[in-house]
């Protein structure tokens, strides 16, 4: 299908056609599938900071330190009993991880009480 070319309100040519404004579709709800509300994120988060993790993400956790991401894929998998589940639960730790990482190490070189003070 050739790209839609604006009318110019003429009957022959590369421009032909009756000239109309375009309507703009509302946004269906289904294109904004996932992406999640203020509140059940904030719930969600506050919950994750009080409860800590599951035993299970603490040994994906743990797998994920040492480089063995196929194994802790196998172990989300087992719990969770879905592929695509256990993808998103790995780089779900992943990304906790690389979080805590980055935290450590933004403590550690502005914190007033560094090694250079004790």
């Amino acid at each position: 299908m050739a790209p839609s070319v604006a009318s110019g309100g003429i009957a022959i040519g590369l421009n032909k056609g009756h000239v109309v404004t375009k309507r703009m579709p509302a946004k269906r709800p289904i294109a904004m599938r996932g992406k999640g509300q203020k509140r059940t994120l904030f719930v969600r988060k506050l919950i994750r900071e009080v409860v800590g993790f599951a035993p299970y993400e603490k040994r994906i956790t743990e797998l994920l330190k040492v480089g063995k991401d196929k194994r802790a894929l196998k172990v989300a998998k087992r719990k969770l009993g879905s592929h695509l589940r256990a993808k998103k639960k790995r780089e779900e730790m992943s990304t906790v991880l690389r979080k805590m990482r980055y935290l450590c190490i933004f403590l550690s070189s502005h914190c007033i009480f560094s090694s250079q003070f004790l």
